[in-house]
């Protein structure tokens, strides 16, 4: 079984049966059905038009289901015959169904759960296991975001920004369970990028690239985080990294920035740097000026602070820190490295301990605490 042709594929069956009729929720199931029974069937030997299989199959599926319901006669009024097989056309719905599935109606967590299942062809336990929820939990979210877009007109044009964000958020989940979901996040997103001429899909392209080439390092052996600018650039992912930079580069030579490619350019720097030392932190702050003005973002404004604390001082980052709402998430943390390197170890101590309390994980919480603990020790000598 070939799974990523299996998933790559997805979108556009649930495409077709959308258009001969089908509303989106009962094509969706349709289709996770066809999936099932490819898995079951295919290994034995693989279709030569592994597409117009599945189309076939679901639509079938389809047709089952609502001559079997009562309750939807009206449907049948649409689908009196089954098409005959065939070769399926080539009209590629990718880019609607992204739109569907982030639509502004739906919760983060809903477009993200539909997108998962509809595009990215990922069963309902797959997506319950990756958010660490029962699988009836996810289940309903599905089926309450399914019935929200059914009657949403299939040509509709849609929120490129929209589907960003949503595609962003499955990428910050990273790695959960036996579904690496940043992994996820860049398979569909290059999809996006094939259906798609759009300088921040390919931003976003870019960013997840950059980010995802530093993974190997951002852990050590016991699972202990670790911080940038103790990482082991030698465990980077080169190859990821240059393809990360290429794309950015087209991007950016369009001429048309927005807040993705701004923060590629951001992590570009970094992976430029063959030490922490040698970062550009002069110019990696002129990128979050940039930002700033993108995004009015208090996030933006925390990270500047820490960049303007390593391009100026300390007390300029510090000064800078004071600009930004002391409520934000993770505000504690920057605000103790800014003093710690500014050599109050006492105040730093104090606010390691605070961002501790208000870390949002496990690894997180322990880094700080062991922060903390780490300069009281000094301070103790």
């Amino acid at each position: 079984m070939d799974e990523v042709l299996l998933r790559s594929i997805v979108p556009g069956v649930l495409g077709v049966l959308v258009r001969r009729g089908a509303d989106f929720a009962a094509a969706e199931d349709a289709v996770q059905e066809a999936l099932i029974e490819a898995v079951r069937v295919w290994p034995e030997g693989a279709p030569r038009d592994p597409k117009a299989w599945l189309v076939t199959v679901a639509w079938r599926r389809f047709l089952d289901a609502t001559r079997a319901d009562t309750a939807r006669r009206r449907r049948e009024e649409v689908v009196e015959e089954e098409p005959a097989p065939g070769p399926v056309l080539g009209t590629d719905d990718t880019l609607r169904l992204y739109f569907l599935c982030a639509h502004p109606s739906l919760t983060p967590s809903s477009a993200v759960a539909l997108t998962l299942r509809a595009i990215g062809g990922l069963t309902t336990r797959q997506i319950a296991q990756a958010y660490l929820v029962p699988e009836a939990t996810m289940a309903q979210r599905i089926s309450r975001a399914k019935r929200t877009v059914s009657g949403v007109p299939f040509d509709r044009p849609g929120d490129v920004s929209t589907v960003l964000r949503v595609l962003y958020l499955v990428f910050n989940e990273g790695y959960s369970g036996d579904l690496d979901l940043a992994a996820e996040a860049i398979r569909l997103t290059r999809q996006l990028a094939a259906a798609i001429d759009h300088p921040e899909v390919a931003g976003l392209l870019a960013l997840m690239l950059l980010h995802h080439a530093r993974r190997a390092a951002r852990t050590a052996p016991d699972g202990s985080l670790v911080p940038l600018a103790e990482q082991d650039r030698g465990r980077w992912d080169t190859t990821a990294i240059a393809e990360g930079v290429r794309i950015l580069q087209a991007a950016l030579g369009r001429d048309r920035l927005g807040e993705y490619q701004a923060q590629a350019a951001v992590a570009a720097l970094h992976a430029d740097a063959p030490t922490a030392a040698e970062t550009d932190w002069v110019q990696i702050v002129e990128w979050y000026d940039e930002l700033c003005l993108l995004t009015e973002s208090p996030v933006v404004r925390l990270n500047r602070a820490v960049a303007v604390g390593e391009a100026d001082g300390p007390r300029a980052g510090l000064a800078a820190l004071a600009e930004v709402d002391g409520a934000l998430p993770r505000y504690a943390a920057v605000a103790a490295y800014l003093h710690e390197r500014d050599g109050d170890l006492a105040r730093a101590a104090q606010l390691y301990v605070e961002a501790a309390r208000q870390a949002p994980n496990l690894a997180e919480r322990d880094h700080l605490t062991r922060q903390a603990a780490r300069l009281n020790s000094i301070r103790g000598r």
